[in-house]
């Protein structure tokens, strides 16, 4: 059973050159293999990293647009200041101006870092919403003034364009780095990230309920799907613009929750696409995530992807669960199997950009700013604490695990001081505001005096020099969240005590970074007391201590940086485009040259699979009951003189003869070729009859062991075969038991009898070797050597049986066929001459068909998606039109 304990050890320092060496390694690898790879990397993630102001000043005579009138209180607001943007510097009110004005956007600093520091070996596209126009004009308030979207003239949006192909940042030293801008209606935009990004998804992802932050949690019309709309255009509006700019051969990577719909949305325009989707927040438990309403959506457009990649091995963990119990898809060895198309799960948690950080430190204002600090708070210890002023931040829970620091350990009263800087989360919260500053003025009031001020609480944005000479000054950093992916100030902290004290860092447990600083001193930031012990014991490390706990922690983050994260990006995704098969996918069924071949033919062989080839899987295996369409498919075929169709199932008989019975001319084999009826014969064929058959008695105890230990489990013992299932197990469970249960018979039973255990779908089934598909197929071909078309269907493992009977190694034509042995199974058979047949086929006339996504590995020649259009092209040989809109079949 895969290990619920997250990995916990000190990771391995990474060396980017090394890294880079082996991604070109790698592609140099592929491209002498003849797999195309464009050099391109494809980052599409909500925001560029630019801000743009249209100056309609620019063309004298046109007016600038009025103010944007004031939104109802109901209504998703468009940020009339957007904290993370920097504004350019206006030019005055009488110069005439460039039409745009770009500058650079503040925050995400590291992640924007990674993807530039690609261009090195790679060509860079950067695909993202240009956030809010703004004007430079300014209301009363003083707010700079939004520019509607719907104002923005063809010509301006052109502008736009060529302006942002041209924006280089400061600290862009290269040309390999392309930025493509998205306009969205103003409407959508804001309904898509105030919306549903933040008040249903960011809520769900950090373990919040949506009646405990939600604005209108109290309405009695509030719904967590009220923003799905804007949502999903969004998305659809991103995969549109990755199509535009998409070459063959690009690798794409999808970033973070606003864009969880965009992996499956491209894989239905590019199939061939190679897409990575990395999520930077945390991934809830699959019981908290259950909770959600698109909950099928959400995981069905990630599962788009070829790797979904978290910061921890526990956010993986908790995906992989959500998909099996929310979806109940099936783990397999290579990731998460959805109708044949496998998603990996992996974790590679991001750095910061190291080598910056050490520059800012050097700036000329930090350490005057830095000296100040020292004199100010002369004989004192120092803690330090930013955060955003948000709920999951644990700003409360920090300053109480402060107050509880004071009272257990009084000796600090006067010694050691908190300062805590909140800069504003982009939602404000008045009623977390006042709790904090409520706090606050407790502790000061408690264990304060005229001349001891405990806590120095800060409610703004700081600047750079500021905030880099607190991280130098402080004796202890203290960082609580209670539920981040990823949090820079911690790591920042390490970079700036490297020339300083080497102070230690109490962090919590619950951060995406925290499996790889396992150096600091590590809390439950709900537990006050261990918060505070760990408080009091890095006030009283020891230097030598620091120094050994330092070291570690500055080699990891100086080594696991945001450089190697984005190369470590691009080294995962190639490795999927080998593993996953990507450059050799299953051609799509090409129905005009069926139609051809099936014409011509004089004879013609249908050999069909049953469950999930002409009726979908169900949970209820009795529900899987064949629609109009399949019975009017075969109905039409079987009356065709020049026919023969088989239908070639693991059901047993009297399933088939219950639901397809009536359908005169209709051949049947049961059990996976245990049994088999020709068409217009009433009675059954047992190949099992001759077999020694003993081993079921023996199976059954096994299977007997693991149903009583595994609720929901049932057996089904057939003539041919004994099956397990655990569809209706707990999913995770079930798959546990099933892999022992599989290890159990292979190594104790299967090496001394003639059986072969096999794992299919939620189930786990022994049959005797001689038995399978394969073996019925060599029969019906071998006893119908004049056919000259052969339409064979199937999707699961024992279905490649059938396929594999169908690879004729001749060389040379005409092919050639020895009697199979399931024609000397039968008792009236075994006395009769076989003598080897010359067969009709040509490899044009095989048309094996796997049913799923064309990356399933499988031996058929082409594929269909879904029943559904296997029942469709069977309907089109028939001259049956079927109309998908209204779901009828017309002549």
């Amino acid at each position: 059973m895969d290990s619920f304990h997250e990995p916990r050890r000190v990771p391995e320092p990474i060396k980017l050159e090394d890294l880079t060496s082996e991604v070109l390694a790698r592609e140099a690898e592929y491209r002498a293999k003849g797999i195309t790879l464009s050099g391109r990397v494809l980052h599409v993630c909500h925001y560029l990293p630019i801000t743009a102001t249209l100056h309609t000043s620019s063309r004298p005579g046109i007016p600038s647009p009025p103010s944007t009138p004031p939104q109802q209180p109901t209504d998703i607001t468009s940020r009339t200041s957007d904290p993370t943007s920097s504004a350019p510097a206006l030019a005055p009110d009488n110069a005439l101006q460039p039409k745009w004005l770009l500058s650079a956007r503040q925050g995400h600093a590291a992640m924007i870092s990674g993807f530039r520091s690609l261009s090195a070996t790679h060509e860079q596209v950067i695909i993202g919403w240009i956030g809010d126009i703004e004007s430079p004009n300014a209301t009363s308030a003083g707010d700079r003034v939004k520019v509607p979207s719907t104002s923005l003239s063809e010509q301006d949006k052109a502008a736009l364009e060529e302006e942002i192909a041209k924006f280089k940042s400061e600290d862009e030293d290269n040309t390999k780095t392309t930025y493509v801008p998205l306009l969205l209606d103003d409407k959508v935009a804001h309904g898509h990230y105030d919306g549903y990004c933040k008040q249903t998804l960011w809520p769900l992802f950090h373990y919040l309920l949506w009646q405990d932050v939600s604005p209108n949690s109290l309405s009695a019309s509030f719904s967590a799907d009220e923003h799905w709309a804007p949502y999903e255009q969004a998305n659809a509006a991103f995969a549109r613009r990755i199509l535009d700019v998409y070459r063959p051969g690009d690798l794409v990577w999808v970033h973070d929750y606003h864009l969880l719909l965009v992996p499956k949305l491209l894989r239905l325009m590019l199939p061939e696409v190679c897409v990575g989707l990395f999520v930077h927040t945390p991934w809830p438990s699959s019981e908290v995530f259950r909770c959600l309403p698109r909950r099928k959506e959400i995981l069905d457009g990630m599962l788009g992807a070829n790797l979904v990649c978290f910061q921890t091995y526990s956010y993986s963990r908790h995906f992989t669960s959500s998909c099996v119990r929310v979806c109940g898809y099936e783990v397999a060895a290579r990731g998460i199997d959805v109708q044949g198309h496998v998603t990996a799960v992996m974790h590679t948690p991001v750095g910061v950009d190291a080598e910056r950080v050490s520059r800012d430190l050097t700036r000329p204002g930090v350490q005057p700013k830095l000296q100040a600090l020292l004199k100010l708070y002369a004989g004192k210890k120092i803690i330090i604490g930013r955060d955003k002023l948000d709920v999951v931040k644990g700003v409360v829970q920090k300053l109480r695990a402060f107050a509880k620091l004071l009272h257990d350990y009084p000796e600090w009263i006067g010694r050691v001081v908190l300062i805590q800087v909140t800069s504003p989360a982009l939602s404000d919260s008045p009623k977390l505001e006042r709790q904090v500053s409520e706090l606050v003025s407790s502790i000061n009031g408690e264990f304060g005096s005229l001349d001891f001020i405990p806590v120095h609480h800060y409610h703004q944005t700081i600047k750079k020099d500021e905030f880099y000479a607190l991280l130098c000054a402080a004796d202890l950093g203290v960082i609580t969240p209670l539920r981040d992916g990823m949090n820079t100030t911690s790591m920042e902290f390490v970079i700036a005590q490297g020339k300083t004290k080497q102070s230690p860092l109490v962090l919590s447990e619950f951060m995406g970074i925290s499996s790889n600083m396992t150096e600091a001193l590590q809390i439950n930031p709900w537990s006050l007391g261990d918060v505070a012990t760990a408080m009091h014991r890095g006030l009283l490390m020891s230097q030598a201590e620091k120094e050994t706990r330092h070291a570690k922690l500055y080699s990891v983050i100086t080594t696991h940086t945001s450089q190697t994260w984005a190369m470590t990006l691009v080294k995962l995704l190639l490795g999927i485009v080998d593993s996953q098969g990507v450059a050799r996918q299953t051609p799509a069924l090409p129905t005009h040259r069926m139609l051809e071949r099936y014409s011509l033919a004089t004879k013609r062989l249908f050999l069909l699979d049953y469950d999930g080839t002409l009726a979908p899987i169900v949970k209820t295996p009795s529900m899987a009951v064949p629609t109009e369409d399949t019975l009017t498919a075969l109905t039409a075929l079987t009356a065709d003189p020049r026919n023969l169709v088989y239908i070639i199932s693991g059901r047993d008989g009297a399933f088939l003869e219950q639901h397809l019975g009536h359908i005169s001319g209709l051949g049947m084999s049961a059990e996976h070729g245990g049994f088999i009826r020709a068409p217009g014969v009433k009675e059954w064929t047992n190949f099992t009859e001759s077999l020694d058959m003993s081993w079921m008695a023996e199976v059954l105890e096994v299977f007997k062991y693991y149903t009583e230990r595994t609720t929901g489990s049932h057996i089904e013992i057939k003539k041919s075969s004994i099956t397990w299932h655990y569809r209706s197990s707990d999913p995770e469970w079930g798959q546990f038991q099933c892999r022992q249960c599989q290890d159990l018979l292979e190594n104790n039973v299967a090496h001394k009898r003639p059986i072969e255990v096999l794992v299919g779908k939620k189930n786990l089934e022994v049959r005797p070797i001689a038995i399978n598909k394969g073996e019925i197929v060599k029969r019906i071909i071998y006893l119908n050597p004049d056919a000259q078309f052969v339409f064979c269907a199937g999707d699961d493992k024992t279905d490649e049986d059938m396929f594999r009977s169908l690879q004729f190694t001749e060389v040379s034509l005409p092919y050639t066929m020895d009697p199979p042995l399931s024609v000397s199974l039968v008792a009236e058979e075994r006395t009769r001459e076989h003598p080897r047949v010359e067969l009709q086929l040509t490899p044009e006339d095989l048309f094996t068909t796997a049913v799923g996504h064309p990356s399933k590995r499988t031996l058929a020649k082409w594929h269909v998606t879904s029943p559904l259009e296997v029942v469709a092209e069977l309907l089109k040989l028939v001259g049956v039109h079927k109309d998908s809109e209204e779901g009828d079949s017309k002549l």
